[in-house]
């Protein structure tokens, strides 16, 4: 029987495509929360494996040399997996393209956007109109990439993939961005068609009572220089 991956791990949209993804494969994992409010992840031991002190990052006791390997950046592990298990990332060359394209898309573009418009809407000490209105409305504009993505399909590359996996967790934050998808409906479509998997339902609810906790963060102050600063306390 195989080892169980390390997952490190905190239930963000990052965090999530790794748990949805696990949950899908049905591989062993064992949770490892890095409390990112207080500043866990700039502890040593995890800075060894995630240099950008950031989660999630996994450590697989069987490399494929038979040796334990980590890989930090969610996008990163999300091929990894795809790769060592033969699931969700194709290995023909046209259709991990496709992937690959929306796994990068989501990476470089909806997910730093989306970060943005949830920071600048909900966490900024100042209520700066012009940060508001400048990330809600690139948000709503890569919502209308996906929509009219998926007017003919089902999934944004081909058959369900890590792509999916990607997006799901960052358009589940719609109303912190600021965003009503009943103004994407082949976009609401896909998400509701996903957040119907039970794997995808079991990966949202991984550390679902550590993130209720975690609700005041929008008040606390000091937790907050620590997720948005570049140290721990």
């Amino acid at each position: 029987m195989a080892s169980p991956i390390e997952l490190y791990y905190w239930p963000t949209p990052n965090g999530w495509k790794i748990t949805i993804m696990l949950e899908e494969l049905g591989a062993p994992y064992t949770v490892k929360y890095v409390n990112i409010g207080r500043g866990e992840q700039f502890e040593p031991d995890f800075l060894k494996i995630a240099p950008n002190n950031r989660m999630p990052a996994i450590v697989d006791p069987d490399g494929a040399d038979g040796q334990p390997i980590s890989v930090f950046e969610s996008g990163a592990i999300l091929q990894y997996l795809g790769r060592k298990f033969g699931r969700f990332y194709p290995s023909e060359e046209r259709a991990r393209v496709e992937v690959e394209q929306w796994l990068f898309w989501q990476m470089g573009g909806l997910g730093p956007m989306a970060g943005q418009a949830n920071h600048f809407r909900n966490y900024a000490p100042e209520k700066i109109a012009y940060g508001i209105d400048r990330y809600t409305n690139e948000v709503n504009r890569l919502y209308g990439v996906m929509n009219r993505r998926l007017a003919d399909r089902d999934f944004l590359a081909g058959d369900y993939s890590i792509a999916d996996m990607a997006c799901v967790g960052w358009v589940r934050q719609h109303e912190g961005n600021g965003q009503d998808l009943n103004d994407f409906p082949d976009l609401k479509r896909w998400f509701e068609t996903l957040s119907a998997r039970p794997a995808v339902i079991r990966g949202f609810e991984v550390g679902r009572e550590e993130r209720e906790r975690q609700k005041h963060l929008s008040e606390d102050k000091d937790a907050q220089a620590i997720l948005f600063g570049q140290r721990a306390r």
